[in-house]
């Protein structure tokens, strides 16, 4: 039992007891129960009202022995006011428990039996199809064909890329029984799929004329994740695509993984409405096992985090040297023989959790219109409980009627005729599932031939207006996209106010600390980042008086990018690094981010 229910409970049982029958000694009887109970309870009250106090005043109650006191944190706030279906909690206050209600009330998401798993319902994975048919399109123009591999891979050609391999060992599932049997040899379950794929690129790539060899597979990947499963972000399974090329020179690899990282920004911004920061991952940072590695980063306004959200790799020829895939060098003396250079890139459901994190709100979800499984809803309003089945019929037909017109110019819609449920309800519920326009449609609408649209972005008088029935078809349309656009230039703008670019030590932690990333010169070398880590993470203890287990504002600072637009600023061979322990000279700006 919660605590709300146990005081429900507590304040039933202390409600006056009813009176039974009309005889003067049964009324005396019941009076003189009553005043006994009311003398308990009086009593009773009395007693805990002054062990309060006493509480309060830090003595020992009386005829109680010292309770030990409550190690866990209060109770975060609920909002005032919030509609019973809705969220209760703030963004503000309670980020962590704010996400998941916006995901489960606004049907996105589920929770699974098992832990770090979770169930995505239909809303969630139309944003994922969207992504899959646009990416799908735009790959397949490059030469990219899609497959599909096992899952499983072995233990010896998991472990055959040392480095690799050392990056994903803590995240991996192993199969061990088949059955009720045990197996001679354990089974992996792929945490990525170079090592199941790269043996057979061994064998189907024998000339240069078999290059470049193109694949992408859309499919799930387990990594046994055991610190704060967080949907979206870090789920145990995840959905994801990955792609793997092959190719005969250096040029080749690094054009394409350039055009990749720019579809993956396309998809934040083009169709999530989410800013991103192109760049490159420092040699700490990057693919293990990799050459190099281009990344689109992100920013969450309420956690003043950055956020990785696609990776692009250049794995130069360390697998094809590992795996052998190697052909005749077309260019070179005969039966000389060149590694190819190979290709990954990864864009997974990771993006979702991103998108819910940057634009939702305290009433809900906020979904851009692109991405909406349900782009428009029409609620109709003004029957009242004397309405007749004709009037209902008949407003419900008009309705229907505005549902195709939208349909018509390749709208999703959908018009909400639930019995039972007010108008108001329906809002509400709406409002939380992130529906980006709501059309209130009643018998004065009719009469006045107007629709009332009510944008789910936009919190004042401004988000409702009046749009001329005749007009619908054109003005909707138009209204969603200033919907995504608005999205857009909101998230853009805070993002770049949240930009610092720091050259003084002293203003770096604070900075993190002040919800910010960080662009500091810097000398790219790793000991340099565990340094900076280290410093901050002492930095924001001694200024906060929070230890780093209790989780600081800033618990040491990570690099997220080296981003591909270079401010001014940095004079080759003059410049110093940001680290006030280096002293080696800045070789370009870094982005640096609270972890």
């Amino acid at each position: 039992m919660d605590a709300e229910s146990g005081a429900k409970s507590t304040e039933a049982k202390s409600t006056s007891i009813p009176i039974h029958g009309n005889s003067t000694e049964h009324t005396a009887e019941a009076t003189k129960e009553i005043s006994k109970s009311a003398q308990k309870r009086a009593a009773k009250q009395e007693k805990m009202a002054a062990d309060k106090a006493a509480k309060a005043a830090g003595e020992k109650p009386i005829g109680k022995s010292q309770a030990k006191q409550p190690t866990s944190k209060p109770a975060k706030k609920k909002i005032e006011g919030a509609a019973l279906i809705g969220i209760d909690v703030s963004k503000e206050e309670d980020f962590a428990g704010w996400y998941m209600q916006v995901l489960t009330k606004g049907d996105m998401l589920d929770y699974y039996d098992i832990s770090g798993c979770y169930i995505m319902k239909a809303p969630s994975f139309f944003v994922w199809e969207e992504i899959q048919q646009w990416f799908n399109q735009r790959i397949k123009k490059m030469g990219v064909k899609n497959c599909s591999f096992p899952m499983f891979v072995s233990e010896d050609v998991l472990h055959k890329e040392k480095d690799h391999i050392e990056g994903f060992a803590a995240e991996v599932a192993w199969v061990t029984h088949g059955g009720n049997s045990a197996l001679q040899k354990k089974i992996a379950i792929r945490p990525t799929s170079e090592t199941v794929m790269y043996p057979y690129y061994a064998s189907w790539i024998r000339s240069h004329r078999d290059l470049p060899l193109r694949l992408n597979q859309w499919n799930s990947v387990v990594r046994w994740e055991f610190k704060n499963p967080t949907p979206f972000l870090r789920m145990r399974e995840f959905l994801w695509q990955e792609g793997h090329t092959a190719h005969l020179t250096q040029e080749g690899a690094g054009q394409e993984v350039l055009e990749i990282l720019e579809l993956y920004a396309g998809v934040y911004e083009q169709l999530l409405a989410v800013p991103v920061i192109r760049g490159r991952k420092t040699e700490k940072e990057k693919f293990a096992g990799g050459l190099y590695t281009t990344t689109v980063e992100g920013y969450i306004p309420s956690t003043g985090r950055g956020i990785q959200g696609g990776t692009s790799h250049c794995l130069g020829q360390n697998f094809s040297k590992m795996f052998g895939i190697s052909i005749e060098n077309p260019s070179g003396a005969a039966g000389e023989k060149l590694h190819v250079w190979q290709n990954s890139w990864g864009l997974s459901t990771r993006v979702i959790g991103v998108m819910v994190m940057i634009h939702s709100d305290n009433r809900g979800l906020v979904l851009p219109p692109r991405v909406a499984d349900t782009q428009v809803v029409i609620i109709p309003v003004g029957l009242s409980a004397k309405a007749t089945s004709e009037e209902r019929t008949s407003l419900y037909k008009e309705v229907e009627g505005l549902v195709e017109i939208l349909r018509a110019v390749d709208l999703r819609v959908e018009a909400d005729f639930r019995d039972g449920y007010s108008p108001g309800w329906k809002f509400n519920d709406w409002e939380l599932r992130g529906v980006p326009l709501k059309l209130e449609f009643g018998p004065k609408d009719s009469q006045a031939h107007i629709v009332t649209a009510s944008r789910r972005d936009v919190e004042s008088k401004e988000a409702k207006i009046q749009i001329p029935i005749t007009e619908i078809n054109t003005a909707v349309p138009e209204l969603l996209e200033a919907i995504q656009k608005d999205l857009y230039n909101r998230a853009d703008q805070k993002f770049k106010s949240h930009v610092k670019q720091i050259t003084k030590w002293e203003e770096f932690s604070p900075a993190l600390n002040d919800k910010n990333v960080c662009l500091i010169p810097h000398c790219l070398t790793e000991q340099c980042e565990n340094e900076i880590k280290e410093l901050s993470a002492r930095k924001a203890e001694e200024e906060t008086g929070v230890t780093e287990d209790a989780k600081a504002p800033s618990m040491g600072a990570k690099s997220l990018c080296i981003p591909f637009q270079q401010p001014e600023g940095i004079e080759a061979g003059v410049t110093m690094c940001t680290n006030p322990n280096c002293q080696k000279k800045a070789e370009k700006w870094c982005l640096f981010g609270s972890e």
